[in-house]
């Protein structure tokens, strides 16, 4: 049974990857439709965004009052809704309007299942359950380039998405009995047992706000290097844009790739260490960016980063209960997830006013400072809140 649990999140995590792309995917195909600027995209964005924050910040109390497997049943249901609301909407406000649901169903199922898994499971799995998120966010893309190859309209890859996640709904329904059977007499049956703690409570705890940091500062260098390495490849280094797309896919695959891999060295390696490895192998690879050379060594330097950003947000995730507490883990968890979206919204944006009023060159030097403030918080969080000596199975 405990096995058939960890498929069941198996699945769950590649549908959280799902959705997450979509909108990127479909935009091009979807504005002229709603005649709006191109740049209305981020509008959705920061709604869904907003949504996910506020999900996340609530998260401790839903899972405290509701249970993990309710929570995850009931908010993939309401992403699953806001699929279908895309799918049908004839206008950008009524895409605004289902964005609000979109965002609400993300948040608090992210921060409850990683608390769930931090809590039950080994490091191995928290590393394989983010590459299956990986293979969700790559999915998605592929089923609405298939719906519009296929003349279907982005409408059907909204659709398609949404009868997938409507599936794992039922799935996650029937569910619920072993998600029961899992919590009692587990740190979980702990952790629920105290009440929901308010953010000036959380913020008080030692380490808290250094982790939340730490958070911000790895989302915020992920998503930019993300968003920003084709257009540094193609901008400064000179490259087709093309040539630049594909090159900078490698930092994705990278990432992927990277997190499927951690899960064998995490036999090895404790939490900290594993995101220490991570903050070397970004180090040198934005390093590399910053020296002179032909273009295919672009190539090593985004795998390098990707690779390096594989092992760090899963191993922050499974060593939260270990520095806070079961009790409090699933609190910080539910911040540090806040926190990690405004870093998404607010630093990659930062960037483009950077490279718009500056240069796009600089984009290795953003990457360094953002890694060093990174590495600062999570000494400081490794001195505030050590680790436990009462390890989890």
């Amino acid at each position: 049974m405990i096995h058939l649990l960890l498929a069941i999140i198996y699945l769950a995590f590649i549908s959280l990857g799902l959705p997450d792309a979509l909108l990127g995917s479909a935009w091009p195909a979807m504005y002229p439709e709603f005649d709006v600027p191109v740049s209305y995209a981020g509008i959705i964005s920061m709604i869904i965004a907003g949504g996910t924050i506020v999900s996340s910040l609530q998260s401790d109390r839903l899972t405290r009052r509701l249970g993990t497997g309710k929570v995850t049943a009931i908010s993939v249901a309401a992403t699953a809704v806001a699929l279908f609301g895309f799918s049908i909407t004839n206008s950008f406000w009524g895409l605004c309007v289902w964005a609000i649901p979109y965002g609400l169903g993300a948040g608090s199922v992210d921060a409850a299942l990683n608390n769930y898994v931090a809590l039950h499971y080994k490091s191995m799995h928290m590393s394989w359950l983010h590459c299956m998120w990986g293979i969700g966010a790559t999915a998605g893309p592929y089923l609405m380039g298939y719906a519009l190859a296929g003349d279907m309209g982005w409408n059907a890859g909204y659709r398609y998405i949404g009868i997938i996640q409507v599936v794992l709904t039922a799935i996650l329904i029937f569910s619920l009995p072993l998600w029961k059977r899992r919590t009692a007499g587990t740190t979980e049956a702990e952790a629920v047992a105290g009440k929901a703690l308010s953010l000036r409570k959380i913020l008080e705890i030692p380490g808290a706000k250094e982790v939340m940091l730490c958070f911000f500062c790895y989302c915020a260098l992920e998503q930019t290097a993300m968003l920003w390495a084709s257009s540094y490849l193609a901008l400064y280094k000179g490259m087709s844009a093309d040539t630049a797309a594909s090159f900078a896919s490698v930092f994705f695959i990278g990432i992927t790739v990277g997190r499927a891999l951690s899960g064998f060295i995490t036999m090895k390696l404790n939490d900290a260490q594993m995101i220490r490895l991570g903050q070397v192998l970004i180090a040198a690879g934005v390093a590399a960016m910053l020296l002179p050379g032909p273009q295919t060594v672009s190539l090593i330097e985004l795998s390098l980063v990707g690779l390096g950003c594989a092992p760090i947000y899963p191993s922050i995730i499974h060593s939260t209960p270990d520095h806070f507490g079961a009790d409090k883990s699933q609190a910080v968890i539910g911040v540090q997830m806040a926190s990690a979206y405004v870093g998404t919204c607010l630093m990659p944006p930062l960037f483009g006013l950077i490279a718009n009023h500056i240069t796009v060159a600089l984009l290795p030097v953003y990457l360094l400072a953002v890694l060093v403030l990174m590495v600062i918080m999570h000494e400081l969080l490794s001195k505030k809140a050590p680790i436990s000596t009462v390890r989890r199975e």
